[in-house]
């Protein structure tokens, strides 16, 4: 059938099973807008196309599919770049679309022309320029192909103008990729297996690592199943939390900068490290030459360019994580290694205090109260969406996550404002899944205009804005490292509760910690969006820490360690 380039768009989005996109209209990308209104696809209005991005990402990280992003050219392409460099360092599989002038006028400064598909080269796996109507359909096919396959990231398709408005026989099939899309050249034979094996089964003190691959994988079961069989502690990145039950008792919680000490303290006097889908991180390792320092070390990752790149290893597995842990499970030993948990829960010793249901309430609001409470009054399989800072952490460390994919937030980046967008495109993505945004004062403000998103959408969100009056982690480092001069940290807001009533909002404010756990079942009764202010205590800290570039054990601890806020 003979159709235009904009409705072989939104045909090949179609079949390639995509229900919504997210996106903001405008000239280049016109002739797609208007073929959309004949296509099965729900379209979600957003405010700022940095917020598309976010809510294609937050879509995929709740499903593990496919999130698809819409914008114009010029600034509206622009205004994604930080997304796609948001999910490029988490390995999220978007799909961003965007309009270009037409095929005449590229490279004539014309009005909102910009080479989007240069800027966007070393933030995507791969990237498209199409001019022709004919190029459609292939294009869309290899983009999900690059998005999906081996390590999951972000795909841009520029189309234009001219491209989207011109006709041609669409055939599908003749449109089918030809990439191979990825495979691992090597692949992994029994004598690698059989090292590796030998290696774990020799561990007298082995650590598992658990990154963000166990669940891009579907890694959850298998590694489950090593960790019981072996009796290998197992401890978590950031974007780890989930894939491995913080309930289960060989859960140690989350290594690096931020992380429990017990944790740091149990990696460094390791023997063997078994790092399965992540990545080294600088925040993960501190000092590398003095990163576990006694521990041979085991990495399994499907991206062979992680593997040495930041620490070496004595046996690199290149491959699915699932499939490779399902083939080493045979080959392992049972085994108690008693004196290594003795060990463990020694370090540990009455630093749990995080493990406790009720911290205690001292007349001060603290963020790690809200969390805590939080966690405490929700199910296991409610979606946490955070933005980055204090918040972030303090949410790692006190909310407790059980469940694969219930906690989304911006590791690699760090971006601020992440949160609130990120949180609309995962209940597009989950809509029966209880879903809230915590988010800082500072990040809130920088995608508070998606609020009028969820609005207009009927997305029940619930947003928990952290509110100390300060950019609180740059604060921190600002109180540890530079003698308290607090240069452009203070921050002043609106007042958030009538922000949210002015959206139409239902909202409330918090300051004492016996209204938390009203203020929550509050909102979750709300059916419709809800913002509540926690108004927590200004110069709280996180700890420990890590300083960057220290070893790993060299942690800043409480001084005086005190219940109400955690234990270092």
């Amino acid at each position: 059938m003979k159709l235009t380039g904009a409705q072989i768009l939104w045909e090949s989005l179609v079949r390639e099973g995509v229900t919504e996109v997210f996106g903001y209209p405008g000239g280049a990308i016109l002739p797609a807008y208007d073929a959309l209104l004949d296509y099965p696809i729900r379209h979600t209005l957003v405010r700022h196309e940095q917020g598309a991005t976010h809510m294609a990402d937050g879509y995929a990280r709740a499903t593990g599919g496919v999130g698809v992003a819409v914008a114009t050219s010029g600034p509206g392409a622009t205004n994604m770049v930080t997304g796609i460099a948001t999910a490029m360092l988490d390995s999220s599989p978007i799909v961003c679309i965007t309009g270009q002038v037409g095929s005449r006028l590229i490279g004539s400064d014309a009005f909102q022309e910009i080479d989007i598909t240069g800027i966007t080269l070393p933030i995507t796996k791969h990237n498209y320029l199409v001019t022709r109507a004919e190029d459609v359909a292939k294009t869309v096919r290899e983009a999900f192909v690059i998005a999906k396959a081996g390590r999951p990231g972000p795909v841009l398709i520029d189309i234009t103008k001219d491209a989207q408005q011109a006709s041609c026989i669409f055939d599908w099939d003749a449109a089918a990729p030809t990439i191979p899309g990825w495979r691992h050249a090597h692949p992994i034979g029994q004598e690698q297996l059989a090292r590796a094996a030998a290696l774990l089964n020799a561990a007298e003190r082995p650590v598992i690592l658990a990154g963000h691959g166990v669940m891009i994988s579907g890694a959850m079961d298998p590694l489950r199943q090593l960790a019981e069989r072996a009796h290998i502690p197992v401890a978590v990145t950031l974007l780890g939390i989930g894939g491995f039950p913080a309930s289960h008792p060989l859960n140690l919680g989350m290594m690096g900068m931020h992380g429990e000490a017990w944790v740091n303290t149990a990696i460094q006097e390791a023997d063997l490290l078994l790092a399965c889908g992540m990545r080294f991180d600088d925040r993960v390792t501190g000092n590398l030459k003095t990163y576990a320092p006694h521990a041979k070390k085991i990495h399994i990752d499907i991206d062979a360019a992680e593997i040495n790149k930041n620490v070496r290893v004595d046996a690199g597995l290149i491959g699915d994580l699932r499939d490779v842990l399902e083939r080493l499970l045979p080959a392992i030993a049972v085994n108690e290694r008693a004196a290594w948990a003795q060990r463990i829960a020694g370090v540990r010793g009455d630093a749990a205090v995080r493990d406790i249901q009720q911290l205690p309430d001292d007349g001060h609001l603290y963020a790690a109260h809200v969390i805590n409470d939080l966690w405490r009054a929700t199910t296991s399989d409610t979606i946490i969406v955070t933005d980055v800072g204090q918040h972030q952490m303090w949410e790692a460390q006190y909310y407790h996550h059980d469940a694969p994919r219930s906690l989304i937030t911006s590791g690699g980046l760090g971006t601020m404002g992440f949160a609130v967008p990120a949180a609309i495109g995962a209940k597009r993505a989950r809509p029966d899944a209880e879903v809230w945004a915590i988010v800082g004062d500072g990040g809130f403000q920088m995608t508070m205009c998606e609020l009028a998103t969820a609005v207009q959408e009927r997305l029940a969100i619930k947003v928990a804005i952290i509110n100390n009056g300060f950019l609180g982690m740059v604060r921190q480092w600002q109180e540890f490292f530079y003698e308290r001069r607090y240069a452009a940290t203070p921050l002043s807001g609106p007042d958030f509760v009538k922000l949210a009533e002015s959206f139409g909002i239902h909202a409330s404010a918090v300051s004492i910690r016996g209204e938390v756990l009203p203020a929550i079942a509050d909102a979750r009764a709300h059916d419709g969006p809800v913002v509540i202010d926690f108004r927590v205590e200004q110069e709280d800290t996180v700890y420990p820490m890590v300083p960057a570039g220290a070893d790993l054990d060299a942690m800043i601890r409480r001084p005086n360690p005190i219940a109400e806020t955690g234990a270092d």
